[in-house]
Formats: structure tokens, C-alpha cells, sequence
């Protein structure tokens, strides 16, 4: 849904959008015919009359210029390639942006999931300090533990207030890069959970990636453009019709000519190996990217499995310190388990659930990664 929305808001996909309609008009207009021209010659002016009569000639004439040798096709085909090349490029953005969202819609979680677990944390420390009190009260602890356990929820409080604004930094970068007419204020939908097994995909091949995709496309485009200007040179034919009115008389005579520009000196020489030069400059561009897009592939699918063994890790961890927190506490609450070690504890089981935490944004991260290099989106929508 979110990914949706982005669509007619986000400025990096309207500007690739944008892009592609602007390469599909080109397209069009490739394909125009040359405008005829008019012209209107009056000569003798002026001239000495002949016997009283008027020498003066009125010429009026049509020029239709055609293009010769497949100029026209060769420029149409360029720019249907360059449209291709757009296109490519539209679709390699759509799905960067579909990761870069999924991320940032997984990090904006993420620190509210912080500021919870913060805020369970100063819950915590609130409880352990009225315990002491209890305590010390009773003649059971030193004053010393009840000012460790101040200074216990002074440290929560300030952990509170910085999981607050990195919240809030985090969902105002999500606002940005949806183009939200609003800042969003929370995280609804949970994607850190739904998020839960990795996309395969066996058959994947290096011209699935996106990138290698756009650089096909852009090789072709520049290959395209190499026929342009071998195709430059060639002269192109002008044909005229047109009538003549003499003063002298209401007699009337038409007039046909044909021109043609000669290629004595430009033969756009310099032009076609410039042109020939960027196809092979594109081509090595297109084997950098595959190389590219397999290293990237085998790098994502390695950060894919350690991000899914480190959750697990940290899962496993998580549990376990929660059970001794549980158990830590009702040590405490019996005066068998000194404040000290407590506070071990719980400062244990604050760092175990930020690293699960944290687990699960990397997995987001290596899952968006990866589903770039195979030509998916991770969201699992059409981007």
C-alpha cells in the first residue's frame, strides 16, 4: 500500500516518469516528415523597360527537401532505442526506490520498536528503584544501592528521549522519500515481521538485474546513434515546383528545379568514429555491469543467510535474557540477588532486544539487496 501511494507522490519515480514520456515524444517526433518551404523571388527590379514593357518576373515556389539512405529510419530507430533505454532505466529507479523505501519504512519501525523497548527499559528501572527504597528501608540494602538505582532511571529517561528523536528522524525520512504531503507520526503495519522467509528464486540469471538490463538498452541506444551519423552525410534531395508571372504579360509559366548538397568537404567522418567510440565505451559498460550484477547477487544472497542466522542468534539470546531478567527480579524482590547484578541483568536484556532488533533491519537491508540484484521488488507488488 505504501509503495502505492509512493508512486504518485514520490519525486524520484514522477521524475523518471517524466523522463520516459519526454523519450517517448522524441520517439514521435522522429518520425516528422521535413516542412516544406515557400519562397517568393521578384527580379528585375528596376530594369530598363523593352519597348515600354516592363521586364520584371515574379517567381513563386514550393521546396519539398527528402531525406535519402534511410536517414529518417536510422533517426527513428535511434530514438525508439533511446525510449527502450528510458524505459530500462524507469524500471531499474522503481525498484532501487522500492528498496530504499522498504528500508526506511523498516528503520522507521525499528526506532519505534527502540523507543518501546526504552520505554519498557525506564518501566524497569522505575520498579527496581521502588524495590530499593523498600529495601533500604527496611534495613535490607545500602543507601549506595538506592543511588545506583537513581541514577538507574535517570539513564532509561535519557535513553527514552534519544530513541525518541532517532523515531522521529527516522519517519521524517520516510515522509521525504515518499513525498507525504504530511510527516508520518508512527508505524502502523508492521515489515520487520511480514518479512518473514526470503524470495527465492533458482533460475535467476545476470539479465534479470536491473542494471544490466539498462545497460543492454543503453548499448543499443548508442549503437543506434552510429548509423545516425554514417547515414549523416548523405546529401539530401530538394524538390521545387513552383510559377512564374511575367510583367510584361498575363502569361504564366511553371518552374521545377532539384537540389541537392554535395559532401565535397564533411563527410562527418570525425562524427561516426566519435560514435563508434561510445558504442565500444557502452559495451564495456555492459560487461562491467554483468560482472557487477553477479558479485552483487552472490554478495546479497551471503548477506541474506547471515542476516537470517543472526536473527536467529539474537532470538535465541533475546529469550534467554528475558528468562533472566524474570528470574533476576524475583531474586531481587527476595533479597537473594544483589541490585548490582539486576541491574546487569536488565541493561542484558535491553541490549539482547535492540540486537534483535537490529537482526531484523539487517535482514530487511540484505533482503532489499538482493531482490535489486534478481530484478524484484521487495514488497512483493508491482513497483
Amino acid at each position: 500500500m505504501l509503495l502505492q501511494q509512493s508512486q504518485a507522490s514520490a519525486p524520484q519515480l514522477l521524475e523518471q516518469a517524466a523522463n520516459v514520456r519526454a523519450a517517448g515524444a522524441d520517439a514521435r517526433q522522429a518520425g516528422a516528415w521535413l516542412n516544406p518551404t515557400i519562397s517568393a523571388t521578384a527580379e528585375n527590379l528596376g530594369a530598363p523597360r523593352s519597348g515600354g514593357v516592363s521586364q520584371r518576373q515574379d517567381t513563386y515556389t514550393v521546396t519539398q527537401v527528402f531525406e535519402l539512405g534511410g536517414k529518417r529510419g536510422a533517426r527513428v530507430e535511434a530514438e525508439q532505442r533511446k525510449f527502450a533505454a528510458a524505459g530500462a532505466r524507469e524500471r531499474q529507479v522503481r525498484l532501487a526506490f522500492a528498496g530504499e523505501l522498504a528500508v526506511a519504512y523498516a528503520t522507521a519501525e525499528a526506532m519505534q520498536q527502540r523507543r518501546q523497548v526504552a520505554d519498557a527499559e525506564l518501566g524497569r528501572a522505575d520498579d527496581d528503584l521502588r524495590a530499593a527504597q523498600a529495601l533500604v528501608k527496611a534495613g535490607r540494602e545500602a543507601e549506595l544501592r538506592l543511588a545506583l538505582a537513581r541514577a538507574g532511571v535517570a539513564a532509561a529517561q535519557a535513553a527514552v528521549q534519544s530513541a525518541s528523536a532517532d523515531a522521529i528522524e527516522a519517519l521524517e525520512r520516510l515522509s521525504a522519500l515518499a513525498g507525504a504531503a504530511e510527516p508520518y507520526t508512527s508505524i502502523g503495519q508492521s515489515f520487520l515481521a511480514s518479512l518473514a522467509t526470503r524470495p527465492t528464486r533458482p533460475e535467476w540469471t545476470p539479465e534479470d538485474a536491473p542494471a544490466l538490463a539498462s545497460a543492454a538498452a543503453e548499448r543499443d541506444a548508442v549503437a543506434a546513434q552510429v548509423q545516425v551519423e554514417q547515414k549523416r552525410w548523405l546529401p539530401d534531395l530538394g524538390v521545387s515546383v513552383g510559377m512564374r508571372k511575367f510583367g510584361w504579360s498575363d502569361d504564366k509559366a511553371a518552374t521545377v528545379a532539384l537540389t541537392a548538397n554535395i559532401p565535397l568537404f564533411d563527410r562527418n567522418q570525425a562524427g561516426i568514429d566519435a560514435a563508434r567510440e561510445r558504442a565500444t565505451s557502452a559495451s564495456m559498460r555492459l560487461e562491467a555491469a554483468r560482472l557487477d550484477a553477479v558479485s552483487s547477487h552472490r554478495s546479497a544472497s551471503a548477506q541474506v543467510q547471515a542476516a537470517e542466522r543472526r536473527l536467529v542468534a539474537a532470538q535465541q539470546g533475546e529469550a534467554a535474557a528475558t528468562e533472566a531478567y524474570r528470574l533476576g527480579r524475583v531474586g531481587y524482590d527476595a533479597g537473594k540477588t544483589a541490585l548490582v547484578e539486576l541491574l546487569a541483568i536488565r541493561r542484558a536484556l535491553s541490549e539482547a532486544t535492540s540486537l534483535t532488533i537490529e537482526a531484523r533491519l539487517a535482514r530487511v537491508r540484505a533482503l532489499a539487496t538482493l531482490s535489486l540484484a534478481e530484478g524484484r521488488n521487495v514488497f512483493g507488488e508491482t513497483p
